[in-house]
């Protein structure tokens, strides 16, 4: 069975990131965690006295909170009919990045699948910004699907990489189980200013094409062009339905999203993107 955390802020963008989940993992027996966290906009315990007030407000959020979740929870009921998914609903004074991360190691999480925005203005700065910050942090893999972005079979898959990893099959699985799952092809892309591949990398390309052996993978290299460009003119010219990438540490990967200016957060994707860690937890 797979353990999904569908994290909510009860916006449009966290229920069709819902609806993309439900529809992805629709042949897979899954139990699913719709969490909702909820803090005062001002909470700093160490500044703040918690008088009758403050639970006062707490109460009254966590009440909020919890109404959200049943409505989400009748919205799936009658929309998705799936002897295969069961549900947990879990509303929680906490930060969402805070209890993602606890979720993901008490209940052995193999994926969490969020909106990479909010609803508009401010919100979707934040909202857009934690979704980097789970990115980043997670240790399972990240499925964050666009604002408005409707479910298609991932049967074009873009793997953009540039073999400074050292390929396990953890990395790797996920990648094979969707391509299987689907019949998709996996176009892995490669882009360099010029350079020759080192004989790690050379290693780790092989490595990959060893894993690939059961699937359809097609291997691309582009000479001259920034990961970034290289991932949009692809794009361009192929009908991509996911972008997958492994988040290695000290490799383009964080220099592509991690920029310091809030601008580059979320590198204004269009299509669906799952980012596997580089450590995985092991949920058995």
């Amino acid at each position: 069975m797979k353990k999904i955390l569908l994290p909510t802020d009860f916006s449009n963008n966290s229920w069709n990131a819902i609806k993309y989940a439900l529809n992805f993992f629709k042949e897979d027996v899954c139990h699913f965690y719709l969490i909702h966290t909820y803090t005062p906009v001002v909470y700093q315990v160490e500044y703040m006295e918690v008088g009758a007030a403050q639970f006062g407000l707490i109460d009254a959020m966590k009440e909020a909170a919890q109404t959200g979740l049943k409505k989400i929870q009748k919205q799936i009921d009658e929309e998705f009919i799936n002897s295969k998914h069961t549900f947990t609903s879990i509303a929680s004074f906490n930060t969402l990045t805070a209890e993602i991360s606890h979720r993901i190691n008490e209940d052995k999480i193999d994926y969490v699948v969020m909106g990479t925005k909010g609803a508009t203005g401010a919100v979707e700065i934040l909202f857009g910004s934690n979704t980097m910050h789970v990115i980043k942090n997670a240790k399972c893999p990240v499925l964050a699907i666009p604002s408005e972005f409707e479910f298609e079979k991932p049967v074009e898959v873009l793997f953009p990489s540039d073999y400074q990893i050292e390929f396990k099959e953890e990395h790797i699985q996920p990648i094979v189980d969707l391509a299987t799952k689907y019949k998709s092809r996996v176009n892995v892309l490669n882009a360099t200013f010029g350079y020759e591949l080192s004989t790690f990398q050379k290693s780790n390309k092989k490595l990959l094409d060893d894993h690939f052996k059961g699937i359809t993978s097609l291997f691309h290299d582009v000479s001259n062009q920034t990961v970034e460009d290289a991932i949009s003119k692809f794009q361009l010219k192929h009908r991509i339905n996911l972008l997958i990438m492994i988040n290695n540490k000290h490799s383009f990967f964080e220099n592509l999203f991690f920029r310091s200016t809030i601008n580059h957060i979320g590198f204004h994707l269009n299509i669906p993107f799952l980012v596997i860690p580089s450590q995985i937890h092991k949920t058995s």
